[in-house]
C-alpha cells in the first residue's frame, strides 16, 4: 500500500452482507458467526501477530478474541460497527497480553513455550504479506521508528496500514473523532517520511515484489 496515496475513505465491499450475517450471529445463528469467523480471522491474526510477533501467542490470543466477541456481541447495538468493534476488541486483548508480560517479567517470572517465538517464525496463517513483515530487519527498522511515534500516533498509523482500517472504522475503533484521528496519522505519516532508512527498505521491499510479479 502506498503510504502518500489520499486519505479518503473507503466503503467496505459487502457491507449489507455483513451487516445481516451480525445480526443473525447476534440472535444466535452459530453457523453466521462460523461465516463471521471466516472472514476476519486472517485480518485479526495479522493484527494480534504484528503487534506480539509471536506465532503460538497470536494464535492463542485470536481464538481468545473472537470467543470474547461471540459472548459480547448481543451487545453491539450497531452491526454496521461489527469490523471496529471487532478490532476494538483485539486491541484490548493485546494490551492485556503485554500488561500480564510486564507483570510477570516484574516478577520474575517467564511463561515456558514449546518452540521458539523469534521474529522470523512462520505463522500459522498467511495473512497479506506477513513475510515480509516477520523480517527482523524490518522489525530493528519499525522499532526504532516507533519510538518517534506518540502511542496515538502508533495505533492509528498501524491501523491504517497495516490492518487497512479506514478513518472511520479507525475513529471508531478507538473512541476518537475523524479529524483526531486525520491529525495523528499525518503526524505519523511525516515521521515515516522523515526517516529515509525505513522508507528506503520498504521501497526495496515493494520494488522486489514488482519484479517478481512483472
Amino acid at each position: 500500500m502506498n503510504l502518500t496515496e489520499d486519505l479518503e475513505l473507503k466503503v467496505s465491499p459487502g457491507s449489507e452482507q455483513l451487516s445481516t450475517l451480525v445480526e443473525k450471529a447476534r440472535e444466535g445463528d452459530r453457523d453466521a458467526f462460523e461465516k463471521l469467523i471466516t472472514l476476519h480471522q486472517d485480518e485479526i491474526f495479522r493484527l494480534v501477530f504484528f503487534r506480539t510477533r509471536s506465532r503460538i501467542d497470536s494464535e492463542d490470543l485470536t481464538q481468545d478474541i473472537f470467543l470474547s466477541a461471540f459472548k459480547y456481541l448481543p451487545q453491539l447495538k450497531d452491526s454496521d460497527r461489527f469490523r471496529p468493534w471487532l478490532y476494538r476488541i483485539a486491541l484490548n486483548r493485546v494490551n492485556d497480553f503485554h500488561r500480564k508480560n510486564r507483570f510477570l517479567a516484574y516478577l520474575g517470572i517467564t511463561e515456558s513455550r514449546e518452540e521458539a517465538d523469534v521474529a522470523d517464525t512462520e505463522p500459522h496463517h498467511d495473512p497479506g504479506a506477513l513475510d515480509t513483515m516477520i523480517r527482523k530487519e524490518f522489525w530493528v527498522h519499525v522499532k526504532r521508528l516507533s519510538k518517534r511515534f506518540s502511542s496515538m500516533e502508533k495505533e492509528v498509523f498501524f491501523l491504517r496500514f497495516v490492518d487497512d482500517l479506514n478513518l472511520r472504522e479507525i475513529a471508531q475503533t478507538l473512541h476518537k473523532s475523524e479529524s483526531a484521528v486525520k491529525t495523528h496519522l499525518y503526524r505519523a505519516i511525516r515521521k515515516f517520511k522523515e526517516d529515509t532508512t525505513l522508507s528506503d527498505f520498504l521501497k526495496g521491499e515493494w520494488q522486489d515484489e514488482k519484479d517478481k510479479t512483472s
